[in-house]
């Protein structure tokens, strides 16, 4: 059984040991831990909360409302609802911060609580800290029972999610209705069943086939929207007569398209795509992480702006956004950040800003696709035993290159002519990650194995040991 315990919050496999797996154990104590901070960190007495459809999410979200109810907290609950829904209604509700509790593209034997400070987006690394040093030590002061918190149900913020994106200027309604698209969507029976045909038929999309959008956490594949998991929707694509596919993870802040041949868009080039429709109309600056595709580098200097890259992690991406006031940022994995409606990922607003560009783009979605530049990345990693300090070995490959372009904000990244290479430890395991991109698999592969090489070449010689 897993538990993983980090700034972002708690995630762990249901079942087992407190401590070892996410017990109503853990639950309690972690959601104890992050309600005596929010105390400290705002005046409001609200927290909202809201969860995707996975098995465990009722009795989480149980645990995590009485919790909070004991610690003096108001509860509003979206029920079933998005994670950027979530984002969006602890603004509107002028609360605390929330509670989002979902594993994101985990299996269903997953979940996990994601923690929102009052600005609706992740709490940063400083307060998550904070919030860990609170479950440990178990300083938890609840109140008597006269001061019990209040709890409201309201399941109407997904409607209030999709009017402020409709009301978004980028967001063409009226080409998206006369294009007449006939799309299929897999929402993978989680949130997604709820939002994406809520949205897309406030987009004037009148042919919508659905594929598992009945939201009761029974997941049909895994559910991380990568190609080798997409092969139904894929395969029901190429045999009928689609514009497009869509597909989201269980909380919908990820988002991939496929093309009308059933073949995948690239959840990589999600991001791309709309930036590109946002840049050729409110020019500005774009962020994506180290490990994202430098297409975007490309798209954002053919309209005359700066791209720059982050850290890894939605919260760097937003810090990186801000300061560099970046219209549109996100991360390659299909997350799309566009901080005119908020900053966080969000598939519901890509999806309307990817309709509106490829409505006015008025070709296929396929030769859209070719239309930008075609770079491919290989995703590696080295396991490394318990007794090698990770943090030397990627100093030595460091000293290795030291000649070589790099940005050294996560891990290490190093510029090579024919392609990039990022190297990041893991936060949770002796491990490596090594992704490499270039414009043809070949070389993404050489490029990464050349690395890993490198690697294997330093443990050889035990400078790296513990002592």
């Amino acid at each position: 059984m897993t538990l993983i315990k980090s700034i972002s919050g708690i995630r762990g496999t249901i079942g087992g040991k407190p401590g070892d797996s996410l017990t109503p154990i853990d639950v309690a104590k972690f959601a104890a831990a992050y309600g005596t901070w929010a105390k400290t960190n705002s005046e409001s007495n609200t927290i909202v909360i809201g969860r995707d459809a996975r098995l465990s999410g009722p009795w989480v979200s149980a645990i995590v409302t009485e919790t909070l109810r004991c610690l003096g907290f108001d509860v509003v609950d979206l029920g079933l609802s998005t994670t950027p829904t979530v984002e969006m209604a602890v603004v509107w509700e002028k609360a605390a911060g929330g509670i989002i509790i979902t594993a994101s593209h985990n299996p269903g034997h997953w979940n996990a609580l994601k923690l929102l400070n009052a600005d609706g987006e992740f709490v940063s690394e400083r307060d998550g800290k904070k919030i860990l040093v609170l479950a440990k030590k178990e300083n938890i002061d609840f109140v008597d029972v006269k001061h019990f918190g209040s709890y409201r149900k309201d399941d109407n913020y997904i409607q209030k999610h999709i009017d402020a994106i409709l009301k978004l200027p980028l967001v063409d309604i009226e080409a998206i209705r006369n294009k007449n698209f006939n799309i299929a969507i897999d929402c993978v029976n989680s949130t997604g069943g709820i939002a994406l045909p809520l949205l897309l038929k406030a987009l004037g999309v009148k042919q919508v086939s659905e594929f598992y959008c009945e939201p009761d956490g029974h997941f049909p594949h895994n559910p991380e929207p990568l190609a080798e998991n997409l092969s139904f929707i894929s395969n029901e694509i190429e045999k009928g007569h689609y514009d497009l596919g869509i597909v989201v993870d269980p909380d919908v802040d990820r988002l991939c398209f496929i093309n009308e041949d059933g073949s995948m868009f690239g959840e990589e080039y999600t991001l791309v795509a709309i930036a590109d429709y946002v840049l050729k109309h409110t020019p500005g600056n774009t962020v994506s992480n180290l490990s994202s595709t430098r297409a975007l580098k490309d798209v954002t200097e053919k309209h005359g702006k700066q791209y720059i890259a982050s850290a890894v992690g939605e919260v760097n991406v937003v810090t990186a956004m801000k300061k560099n006031k970046a219209v549109i940022g996100g991360e390659g994995n299909g997350g799309v950040i566009y901080p005119e409606l908020h900053y966080g990922r969000d598939a519901l607003v890509g999806i309307a800003l990817f309709l509106s560009h490829l409505a006015k783009y008025g070709k296929s979605i396929s030769m859209m696709r070719a239309s930008y530049p075609n770079y491919v990345i290989s995703k590696n990693k080295i396991e490394l035993t318990p007794e090698i300090d990770v943090d030397c070995v990627i100093e030595k490959i460091k000293d290795h290159y030291a000649k070589t372009p790099m940005i050294t904000v996560d891990g290490v990244r190093f510029d090579f002519e024919a392609g990039w290479v990022h190297l990041r430890k893991s936060n949770t395991e002796p491990i490596i990650r090594i992704y490499a991109e270039a414009d043809t698999h070949a070389t993404a592969d050489n490029l990464a194995h050349k690395i890993i090489s490198d690697i294997k070449e330093v443990l050889d010689t035990n400078a790296c040991l513990l002592r």
